[in-house]
């Protein structure tokens, strides 16, 4: 995906539309934060409202399906307790990608820490198994992201 770090402010809904529930992260840094998200992760920009250090970012897959999540730099509006370095403790984004190599890289690249490195793994979801490669990281913030490409899906496997 291409960044949109450096257009022109957007102000346009989601290509994906609007979907029924969408997180808004707090950050430290929106410039910080809008660039690992569309630079690394492969989000684009929707819009934003650059008064408010706000953006609404989207990633979609080519089926159309897609991501959305909002970031806002902090300004004490919606704080409802301390905000203690990493951001989001006990909350973990999960991201499905089209090309986790392609994410991979871009965070290689940067020398991203990882928080668990790439791995791929089976999950029971009823009576078959779920394959799906991931990779966890934390955001400037540290918000962790699960980042996922699907490795579909396979029958139960018994012991």
């Amino acid at each position: 995906m291409t960044s949109d770090t450096t257009s022109e402010p957007a102000g346009r809904p989601p290509s994906s539309g609007w979907q029924p529930m969408v997180s808004e992260l707090l950050v430290n840094d929106i410039a910080a934060s809008r660039k690992f998200w569309c630079d690394i992760v492969g989000f684009s920009l929707a819009y934003e409202r650059p008064v408010e250090r706000f953006v609404y970012l989207e990633r979609r897959l080519p089926d159309g399906r897609g991501a959305q999540v909002m970031l806002c730099q902090r300004n004490g509006r919606w704080e409802t307790g301390a905000m203690t370095p990493p951001l989001g403790q006990g909350v973990m984004f999960q991201i499905e990608v089209e090309d986790l190599s392609s994410v991979s890289r871009a965070l290689a690249a940067r020398n991203w820490p990882l928080h668990t490195p790439l791995r791929d793994v089976w999950r029971q979801v009823g009576d078959r198994e779920a394959g799906q490669r991931e990779v966890f990281v934390q955001d400037p913030d540290g918000y962790l992201l699960m980042l996922n490409e699907k490795l579909g899906e396979r029958p139960l496997q018994t012991a």
